[in-house]
């Protein structure tokens, strides 16, 4: 079947107020990006759907990029042809008889915005389906769970059938919900939040904590191979890779060894807060799950958190680890993330961190460091690198950095 468009219906968009516009012209321009690679398609976002005219591109390979765009609940591949009422049965009859086998039932479902148009959606629907059942005598008619389902629009410019529905993403366009910073190791966790982000809407920037020569360049590398995997939902995403070397070493001087892991993450949401701020994010995002591991008890994060006031979100904070799992192989970053390269959140890790930090006790211990030179001297060594679907940097020994912070 050669088919000529793409409709795709927005699902939850669809029960957007006031602000719906704004919504569907993010989801136009989200679309634009992941159909780069097909100049010649033409985007007419509607109310209530977006039609994809293909002008001779291949249906497939659109629909395959369009499977991974947020805001898209499912999308169905659609045929155009004059709104006549015996082209409209040729063509039912046509596309049933692909998928048709012994024992599948049909349904025939029209709708009609041309409502000048002769015949109603009951009209054309005994129509239809009575011209099928002419010509393929064994099938029968299924309204509730029907094996082929044809599904028939009148609209202004012709009529449109169309026989395949594929669930999209969901959720909501990228860049809806505003900006913000993920804080991105190399583990499982963090990839699945930036997933989960995404898909109500937020546009994430990465932000990497590195230490080098204690992390190698592999581990760098694997987190931007995980950015990989989530530039795919929206076109590309900003990389923020922030040094950390004099940091851990520094704390790992002067402070007790108990407390190292509070003052390490307290020095690494200072600085996400500082680039968050500087790149007008609203919110940071992190992978913790609650109970996880030591730094992710209660009493963790609220000694972590003091330093900061901005929302700190957590979308896995009550998954278990096989929800966390599972989620994680279903967007193809588990792999990737088991991958055995220490990143800073491994290496000086203290073999009995504490469970329960005392806030006052890390507020004292930190006073005894230089926070702001530390921090200055982080902040400016930042290397920002953009990532698209198309990156792979496993394979790559350099890449080009694109900008600096």
């Amino acid at each position: 079947m050669e088919y000529t468009e793409v409709m795709i219906r927005y699902g939850e968009l669809s029960t957007k107020g006031k602000n719906r516009r704004s919504f569907i012209d993010r989801l136009h321009g989200n679309v634009e990006k992941v159909l780069q690679p097909y100049p010649q398609v033409r985007i007419h976002p509607k109310r209530d759907r977006m039609h994809i005219n293909l002008h001779g591109a291949d249906a497939q390979g659109v629909m395959e990029r369009l499977c991974v765009v947020f805001g898209i609940q499912n999308y169905s591949p659609s045929v155009q042809i004059e709104k006549d009422l015996g082209q409209i049965k040729q063509l039912a009859l046509q596309m049933v008889q692909e998928q048709y086998q012994v024992g599948k039932t049909f349904k025939i479902a029209t709708k009609r915005a041309d409502h000048d148009f002769e015949y109603d959606t009951n009209q054309i629907n005994l129509a239809v389906g009575d011209y099928v059942s002419e010509h393929i005598p064994e099938i029968q008619a299924e309204m509730r769970h029907p094996d082929i389902k044809i599904q028939i629009e009148i609209r202004m410019d012709g009529a449109y059938l169309s026989s395949h529905t594929y669930k999209g993403a969901g959720g909501l366009p990228v860049g809806t919900a505003g900006k913000a910073e993920l804080m991105l190791s190399g583990g499982i966790d963090s990839p699945v939040a930036g997933y989960l982000a995404m898909k109500r809407g937020v546009e994430i920037e990465m932000v990497h904590f590195y230490s080098p020569p204690y992390t190698s360049e592999h581990a760098l590398q694997k987190a931007k191979d995980l950015t990989v995997k989530l530039a795919k939902y929206v076109g590309h995403i900003q990389f923020i890779q922030v040094p950390f070397t004099e940091i851990q070493e520094t704390i790992k001087q002067k402070v007790p060894e108990g407390y190292l892991m509070t003052i390490q993450r307290r020095f690494m949401l200072r600085l996400t807060d500082l680039i968050r701020q500087k790149r007008q994010g609203l919110a940071i995002f992190n992978g913790e799950s609650v109970g996880q591991v030591a730094s992710q008890t209660l009493e963790s994060m609220a000694a972590i958190n003091d330093v900061t006031t901005t929302p700190i979100v957590r979308p896995v904070a009550t998954m278990d680890k096989t929800e966390i799992i599972k989620i994680a192989e279903e967007i193809d970053t588990f792999n990737l993330s088991i991958q055995p390269f220490e990143d800073c959140c491994t290496i000086f890790a203290p073999p009995r961190p504490k469970t329960k930090p005392n806030l006052k006790k890390a507020r004292q211990y930190e006073s005894l460091l230089d926070i702001d030179g530390l921090i200055e001297r982080s902040l400016a060594g930042i290397e920002v690198t953009n990532i698209t679907p198309f990156d792979n940097f496993l394979d790559q020994e350099d890449e080009e950095i694109t900008s600096l912070l």
